[in-house]
Formats: C-alpha cells, sequence, structure tokens
C-alpha cells in the first residue's frame, strides 16, 4: 500500500507539473533546436532517458512520466486490455523517422553549437510561451484520447515517441547486466490465481512470465504492481 500511494502521488505531481515541462518533452522543438544548431531541454531529458534506462529500465514510465498518470486515470473509465506483441513496434514506425528527420537537420545545420535547456520556454515554463497551450492540450488529447478510444495504455505501447528510448536502453542494459532494478519470479511459488496479470497496467502476461521464471519484458514499465498483487509474493 505503502509503495502504490508513493507510486501515485508521483505520478500525479509529475501531471500537475506538465503545463511547466511539458516542451522538455517535446518531439517538435528538438527538431525545432537542431535547426538553429541547440541542444535544448528535449534533447538532454530524452538523452538521459536512453542513458538512465541502461540502469533502471522503463521506471520512468512507471513512477515518472505524466502521460503515464493520465494513462493511470484513463485506465479507469476504460479499463479494456490492448494487443502487445508485435503491435508494439507501431511506436517504432513514428520514432525512427522522427530520429533519421532530427539527425538530417542538424547535419544540415552544421552541428550542434550550443546549449539551451530552457529553448523557447519563458524562464523555463512552458506553458508560458506564445502557442503553448494549443500544444499541451493537443499532446493531453493524443494521450487520452487514444487510451479511451483503443483500450488500456494504447498509448504508451503504439504512439510514444518516449519510450523507444528507454526499450532500446533497456535492452543493452539487460544484456550488459546493468540493471539495478529489475524484477524476479520464483514459478514454485505460483498458485496460478491471474492477479498479477489483471493487475498489470500494460496489459502483459505476467503470470505467463512467471511460469518461465523470467520477468524481462520490454513493455514492462517496473511499476510493481504485479509485486503487490500477487498474494504469495512470487514476484519480487
Amino acid at each position: 500500500m505503502r509503495r502504490r500511494t508513493v507510486r501515485r502521488i508521483a505520478l500525479y505531481v509529475s501531471l500537475a507539473l506538465f503545463p511547466v515541462t511539458f516542451y522538455y518533452l517535446s518531439p517538435y522543438l528538438i527538431i525545432l533546436g537542431a535547426s538553429e544548431g541547440i541542444v535544448n531541454g528535449s534533447f538532454l531529458v530524452f538523452s538521459s532517458m536512453l542513458i538512465s534506462s541502461l540502469f533502471l529500465g522503463r521506471l520512468w514510465c512507471g513512477w515518472v512520466c505524466p502521460g503515464s498518470a493520465l494513462g493511470e486515470i484513463c485506465s479507469r473509465a476504460r479499463g479494456k486490455s490492448v494487443r502487445i506483441g508485435r503491435w508494439d513496434l507501431l511506436k517504432f514506425l513514428v520514432w525512427i523517422p522522427w530520429i533519421a528527420l532530427i539527425a538530417i537537420i542538424a547535419v544540415r545545420a552544421g552541428g550542434y553549437s550550443r546549449v539551451d535547456p530552457f529553448y523557447e520556454t519563458v524562464y523555463g515554463i512552458s506553458i508560458l510561451a506564445p502557442g503553448a497551450i494549443f500544444v499541451l492540450f493537443g499532446v493531453l488529447l493524443l494521450i487520452s484520447g487514444s487510451d479511451l478510444l483503443i483500450g488500456r495504455r494504447a498509448f504508451c505501447h503504439y504512439l510514444c515517441w518516449m519510450a523507444p528510448f528507454m526499450v532500446i536502453g533497456g535492452w543493452f542494459g539487460s544484456r550488459a547486466r546493468t540493471h539495478l532494478v529489475k524484477l524476479k519470479a520464483d514459478p514454485d511459488r505460483c498458485i496460478h490465481c491471474g492477479a498479477c496479470t489483471r493487475n498489470c497496467p500494460m496489459s502483459l502476461d505476467v503470470e505467463g512470465m512467471v511460469a518461465r521464471g523470467d520477468m524481462r519484458n520490454s513493455e514492462c514499465i517496473l511499476c510493481m504492481s504485479c509485486v503487490d498483487a500477487c498474494p504469495v509474493k512470487a514476484i519480487r
């Protein structure tokens, strides 16, 4: 209960601060910065996601991301599980062209020449920038709309431009064994009640992962919901 409470508070604080921070998560501003040779806030944040995921996997998604907080709220209204597996690769169809575009624009601009973490913000606050309210509304509509129309955490699975950084970093971290936070399962303890799978916000087959004794999954956001739901502590 304490862990769930701390996690929810962290997520809701992140969502409350989203009007201040959303330019630091902007897929467009990093393109605009690249055209001017500027390493901006979103460049720094996305880079930190990639590096941190080598050690923490997708902990950001489960505990800090404002989009995740909005997903938690939407899942109460639309708790339908979504299709996962190969469908999760859809977000890379967004991410790969986007990264290629950033690289091309940066090269044409002659590379990066300066750093401005507060680029296009007003004193570091996103919402005070001209037109920012419309951008914020569009992002909130994209996240909540996809979750409500398709199902639980559809945005995280299919559309999120931030998740691939952590999927890639987590993949390398898993193979390099640099992960500091990870789940482990004891298949012999499992009573096959299905509580772990039912409580997974990402619609993962957690019970199957426990049966295999391998809790690694690129879509796991380390929210610990399965740990808290298991009545026999088969997951830790």
